[in-house]
């Protein structure tokens, strides 16, 4: 099924067809991950995961894309609506709104270059919290943010292959039967900030 986002170039599903739907009258995506679906490289050798879905475009070779994300309740532990960026199953990154197996929710971003580096960020005590992406370049960005002005800095990061990127939006479901993730306010912008680190 083909799905389309005012605002954005043409979407496809990568690395597999997965579920959705764009609501424009509310300007809400929605994404719905079944059970057991994830990217993961586990650098402790517990296997690699690709089944979770994320609906992309192209990558432009600088730009930005941001979104509020919000992730149906019951949630359960290592649920997650994520932008993404997906070059091939050994180069790919994600910042997600995932929940911990503490049960928060949380800002954890990974980074993938043959091995996952997982990283947790900031508890987010709201329903939701706004997310951003942007590429400058060969270097990524990750940024996420209380209300989509201030921009708190997560992560700088390159991927080791000069193959054609992907960017977009992930839900995932690692351990529950199913997640329904709400993206709005989803803004793509054709440059990168200034300056990474100052909130902009």
């Amino acid at each position: 099924m083909t799905i389309g986002v005012a605002g954005l170039p043409p979407l496809a599903w990568v690395p597999q067809n997965g579920e959705g739907s764009f609501d424009e009258e509310r300007g809400e995506l929605v994404l719905v991950a079944v059970a057991g679906v994830d990217w993961t490289n586990d650098p402790l050798g517990g296997g690699r995961q690709h089944r979770a879905s994320a609906l992309s475009f192209e990558a432009p070779a600088e730009f930005t894309l941001s979104a509020r994300v919000r992730v149906d309740p019951p949630r359960t532990t290592f649920d997650a609506g994520a932008l993404a960026v997906w070059v091939d199953e050994d180069h790919w990154a994600k910042v997600c709104f995932e929940w911990s197996p503490a049960g928060q929710a949380m800002v954890v971003s990974v980074v993938t270059n043959d091995s996952s580096d997982d990283c947790n960020s900031s508890v987010v005590v709201a329903a939701d919290v706004w997310l951003r992406i942007t590429r400058t370049g060969a270097a990524w960005a990750f940024h996420a943010s209380p209300d989509g002005v201030l921009w708190h800095f997560v992560r700088l990061f390159r991927l080791a292959s000069r193959r054609p990127a992907r960017v977009g939006f992930l839900a995932q479901a690692p351990l529950g039967d199913r997640c329904v993730v709400r993206f709005d306010q989803i803004r793509l912008a054709a440059k990168a900030p200034a300056d990474l680190r100052d909130g902009s």
